[in-house]
């Protein structure tokens, strides 16, 4: 070859693809993808996501089991259904998935790769999000069949439901990242019994004592329910005070389980 002929330049930088990492923000929307597509594949989620609170819906409102004041009892049940449907997502199911993934090392493997630890947890909670998108909308569909009529600021419902699924996200996920995962199993599903039945959603909190009902209104769930009821069947303004609790256990429970969670 002579001296004058050109040779192409093979500087840096010019070879596609180029290694390293996705940019954060990609890389957690393709978490979160598979997150969701995981969470709406499993059976066992989906009975306890989508079955369960439909049917205590449908039967609580057509048998009179429980007094829930004047009124229809699906205007009463409804908010807590959809508060319990936020429970059983970012709360029960997250918290047993998550601790089974650590069992079989998947959590291991995602360690190692460039998404960082609060990265998966924010991507479990968009997967969250999005499975709770359907499930707001099949228990709304199904209360307005069932006659409900529901009322309120809609900025206030959304504000609830998002403080809902981070405290109850973070819950799940500091329960997930610190126990082992037939632990997490057993405590996420007494968790949810207990809940379910002093938490508001279908039995009134004005049923138990005074003693009690000061220390359940505490809870994440009994704030969510409460507050919902009270803006949809009641049609109140802002419920700042049960924000307020969502905030702090969202703040309290995200925070913990950033700092604790544990890849294995």
């Amino acid at each position: 070859m002579s001296a004058g002929t050109d040779t192409p330049a093979t500087g840096g930088g010019t070879y596609a693809p180029r290694p390293g990492a996705a940019p954060l923000p990609r890389m957690i929307a393709a978490q979160a993808a598979l997150e969701t597509r995981m969470l709406l594949r499993n059976g066992e989620q989906l009975l306890l996501t989508v079955v369960i609170p439909t049917l205590l819906l449908v039967l609580f409102s057509a048998v009179d089991i429980v007094d829930t004041g004047e009124g229809k009892a699906v205007d009463f049940l409804a908010p807590g259904i959809l508060a319990l449907a936020v429970m059983s997502t970012a709360f029960t199911g997250q918290a047993i998935a998550t601790g089974f993934e650590r069992r079989y090392g998947v959590l291991k493997r995602l360690a190692v790769s460039p998404l960082p630890r609060w990265g998966l947890m924010t991507a479990k909670t968009l997967s969250v999000l999005v499975t709770e998108v359907l499930q707001v909308l099949l228990v709304t569909v199904i209360a307005l069949a069932l006659g409900w009529s529901p009322h309120g600021n809609p900025l206030a419902v959304l504000l609830l439901l998002v403080l809902g699924t981070a405290a109850f996200s973070g819950l799940g996920l500091l329960m997930a990242g610190t126990l082992k995962a037939e632990a997490t199993l057993a405590a996420a599903n007494l968790v949810f019994l207990l809940l379910l039945v002093g938490g508001g959603v279908v039995v009134p909190l004005d049923e138990f004592p005074q003693a009690a009902q000061d220390v359940l209104g505490l809870l994440p769930i009994s704030a969510l329910s409460g507050g919902l009821r009270d803006v949809l069947q009641h049609g109140a303004g802002m419920p700042w005070g049960d924000l307020a609790i969502l905030a702090v256990w969202a703040v309290a429970g995200l925070a913990a389980a950033g700092k604790l969670f544990r890849w294995e």
